[in-house]
Order: structure tokens, then C-alpha cells, then sequence
């Protein structure tokens, strides 16, 4: 025998054992009897073998026939396991992800991410969902989302290594993956220089400040950094929107933080100063629940992400040049 019988070969001469005609198997096969036949005589042909004795009433098996019969249901049987195996890993593959957004798209590289899980072999298809960053990272420990982008102070032990780390936050165990390091600075009235040149922390507690949503990073930084000293800043606006804290700020009305990113957009034509001794360092970093990052579709998710952010964080990115005064929302 010079080649392993053809899968279709053994299923005609399986379905002609149990149909016992050839007209009838042809039927059960949805092929013409000639074809049925053609595959019976290649198989006797490719075993050296014959397989029935042709009769006026039918066909039966020889006895070399009933020996092979068993042997080929088990290969029909395994090639049809094999083919529904391999579609169910394929619909597998085909996972979907639900992402939390925070910040501008830009600033993040959301679009060469989603596009990255778009366009593998995966398939992923990605669910954004924008909002701020401690309401995505209760969205991942509630279940509502699987992966999301997370804003936190550089801790002592800095988040910012090339390594993912375990970090315990709120009662829940994330793993969080490090992107960037970029720096909040602290932004003023231009004529509230002698308020916050040469000034450090405890010098601005007292002044007002702009107010944004409660679980943004933006309050969550400046309460950490307030609250040691036994009370928070008095906040006199509010907004969610980042590009108006600087509208805020310009008009005479309160102090807030802002990033480089959106700063350097209104260089030319600011009406601010910047507060020259404190700062702010930040981490942004990709995030999962420990208990899910070796699923499957998270695990792509997180080497897509390391991908697009060429497998290790970077330093303060540079800002693109934007159309002036487009409305962004804060992050947050």
C-alpha cells in the first residue's frame, strides 16, 4: 500500500458496508454512484485488497473486508473530531475584549492597539468603554471589563520597570503592566506667580483649586498628596472636560494639575505659569485582574499591548499638533 487511504474513500466504503448498495450510499453521501465507485475501486486498488463481493442483491464484505471495517469507522471518526476541534478552536480565537479608556486616544496609542488585535490572527474584536481611571479598574474587578488603562503616582518602589507587577488596590489583586512615566504639573493665574513660584505643597494647600470627578486621578493624586497634612484643598470649579481646566486657570479662578501632553498645545499663546517646584510623576499602566491574565484573549491582549509600546515603558511622550482648543475630556 503506497498511501493512507483518503478520508473520503473510507466513508464510502463504510457507508456502502452499512447501506449494503452503492445507490443508496451514493445518497447518504450526496454523490453520484459513479464517484462511489470510483472511490471503492482506488481504495481496494491502494490496499491490494478486495473489500465486497459484488452480488445481484448488493454488496457484502469479504472476510479482509469486516477486518478493516472497525479500524475504519475509528479514522472517519477521528477526522471528523479532528475538523470539529479545529473549528471550535478557531471560534475560540475569535474572542472579544472589553477595554476601559481613559485620556486622549493619542496619548495612550489606542488606535495601533485596537488595530493590532483587529487585524491578527486572533481576530479579537475590542468593546471601548471611556471613563475614569478608578472606574475602570472597579469595572475590571467587578467583571464589567477585562483589561483597562490605569493612572496611579509612581510609587516608591517604581511601577515603572519593564515588568508587570501584582499590585493590591481597593481589595482586589491587579496585574499591572507599566507604559510610560509622565509628570502632572501644578498650573496657576499668570498673575499668581509669587503665589506658586518657589512654592512646595504646603504653600498651595491653601489656595483654590479646580475640582474634577470624584474617582478621576486627578482628585485621587491631589487628596494623596493633601490629605497627610490634614485637610484638602478648598475646590471652587468643577469641570471634567481637561482642555477647560486651562480655561478655568487663565480666567484668575484656581489652581489645577495638568499634563505636559495638553500643556504644550497652548504654548504659544498661554495665559498661565507653571508652578516650578512641585510635580507630579505618574505611571500609566494596562491592567487585568491576576486571577484572569492568563486567559487567553487577555494574554493576547497584554502582548498586543507590550507590542505597540515596544515592549518596555517610555518616558514622557511627545505631543502630536492637534487643532487648537479641540475639547477633550479630562482623565483622569
Amino acid at each position: 500500500m503506497n498511501d493512507l487511504p483518503r478520508t473520503q474513500a473510507l466513508r464510502c466504503f463504510v457507508t456502502v458496508a452499512r447501506e449494503g448498495t452503492v445507490s443508496r450510499a451514493a445518497g447518504m453521501l450526496n454523490l453520484t454512484q459513479p464517484a462511489v465507485s470510483l472511490q471503492l475501486k482506488a481504495l481496494e486498488e491502494s490496499t491490494g485488497l478486495q473489500l465486497f463481493n459484488r452480488t445481484p442483491g448488493g454488496f457484502t464484505l469479504t472476510e479482509a473486508g469486516a477486518a478493516l471495517l472497525p479500524l475504519a469507522h475509528k479514522a472517519v471518526s477521528a477526522t471528523s473530531d479532528f475538523r470539529t476541534m479545529a473549528e471550535s478552536m478557531r471560534e475560540s480565537l475569535r474572542g472579544s475584549l472589553r477595554v476601559g479608556t481613559i485620556l486622549d486616544p493619542e496619548f495612550i496609542r489606542l488606535g495601533p492597539f485596537v488595530r493590532s488585535l483587529a487585524t491578527s490572527l486572533k481576530k479579537t474584536e475590542v468593546f471601548l468603554r471611556y471613563g475614569m481611571s478608578d472606574d475602570v479598574l472597579s469595572q475590571i474587578g467587578k467583571g464589567d471589563l477585562d483589561v483597562g488603562y490605569y493612572v496611579d503616582a509612581t510609587p516608591a518602589a517604581s511601577l515603572s520597570s519593564p515588568t508587570a507587577s501584582e499590585r493590591h488596590i481597593e481589595g482586589g489583586k491587579y496585574q499591572l503592566a507599566p507604559l510610560m512615566s509622565y509628570p502632572y504639573r501644578v498650573i496657576a493665574p499668570a498673575e499668581w506667580s509669587d503665589k506658586v513660584q518657589g512654592k512646595d505643597w504646603p504653600d498651595l494647600i491653601d489656595l483654590p483649586w479646580l475640582a474634577t470627578p470624584t474617582h478621576s486621578a486627578h482628585r485621587r493624586l491631589l487628596d494623596d498628596i493633601f490629605r497627610p497634612m490634614g485637610s484638602l484643598p478648598k475646590r471652587v470649579a468643577f469641570t471634567d472636560q481637561e482642555e477647560a481646566m486651562i480655561d478655568f486657570v487663565e480666567s484668575g479662578v484656581c489652581l489645577s494639575l495638568a499634563r505636559d501632553f495638553v500643556l504644550d498645545r497652548f504654548a504659544r499663546t498661554r495665559n498661565f505659569v507653571i508652578a516650578d517646584k512641585v510635580t507630579l510623576t505618574c505611571d500609566l499602566s494596562f491592567a487585568c485582574l491576576t486571577s484572569r491574565r492568563h486567559e487567553p484573549v487577555i494574554s493576547h491582549a497584554f502582548t498586543a499591548m507590550q507590542a505597540v509600546w515596544d515592549s518596555k515603558p517610555l518616558e514622557v511622550a511627545a505631543a502630536p499638533i492637534l487643532p487648537a482648543r479641540s475639547r477633550k475630556t479630562a482623565e483622569r
